[in-house]
């Protein structure tokens, strides 16, 4: 098996990060070179960005404590950073939390270009209720009704356009499921979809 790429893209409290991990496991199964999985989740590296002493860092902490969304160029220079620094190539590729919108989509897009990635788009397709529903259920502290209202709009305004983006370009497998299935059926229904290069 040559090394995959998959980018998961969906409303918040879609399972993107649960089927992440099922697919993680079926690919580790099935790859019989073993190898490792680089597993890039915007959310967590942003996490940690907000606790350094910088100028940037201390921005990024009022946008955080905000709710408001971070802006393009400091999303794209996380994921493009971890890339730079500690993307071997010789990887499979996972990526949760990108892209959150159109530019992002953009730029990702010439970064796996010049890796010479090709790749999986995986969109779990849930309703806002579904959303609504499963953050609450989640009980994290980010995740009051205030701030899941704020991210069902960014969904609509900034992350539809950019799964518009990856469903239109002919140079995505854009697999699109039922996200409201059981998780095990919608593991089961990307697995059916997929294209492994």
């Amino acid at each position: 098996m040559n090394p995959q790429t998959f980018i998961f893209i969906g409303n918040s409290g879609c399972g993107k990060g649960t089927q992440a991990k099922f697919l993680e496991e079926y690919i580790r199964k099935e790859d019989n070179k073993k190898r490792d999985v680089f597993y890039l989740e915007t959310g967590v590296r942003f996490r940690e960005f907000i606790k350094e002493d910088n100028y940037t860092a201390k921005l990024s902490a009022e946008c955080y404590s905000k709710k408001e969304r971070q802006p393009d160029f400091l999303a794209i220079w996380i994921v493009h950073e971890v890339m730079i620094r500690k993307f071997t190539g010789e990887e499979h590729l996972m990526v949760d939390g990108v892209s959150r919108s159109i530019l992002e989509a953009q730029s990702f897009d010439t970064a796996l270009s010049f890796y010479g990635r090709k790749v999986n788009v995986i969109y779990p397709k849930v309703s806002e209720d579904w959303s609504r529903k499963h953050l609450l259920a989640r009980g994290r502290v980010d995740d009051s009704a205030e701030g899941i209202e704020i991210r069902l709009k960014w969904f609509q305004t900034d992350v539809a356009p950019a799964i518009e983006y990856y469903r239109n370009n002919p140079k995505y497998n854009f697999v699109e499921v039922d996200g409201e299935q059981g998780k095990e059926q919608v593991h089961a229904d990307i697995l059916k979809k997929l294209i492994l290069f």
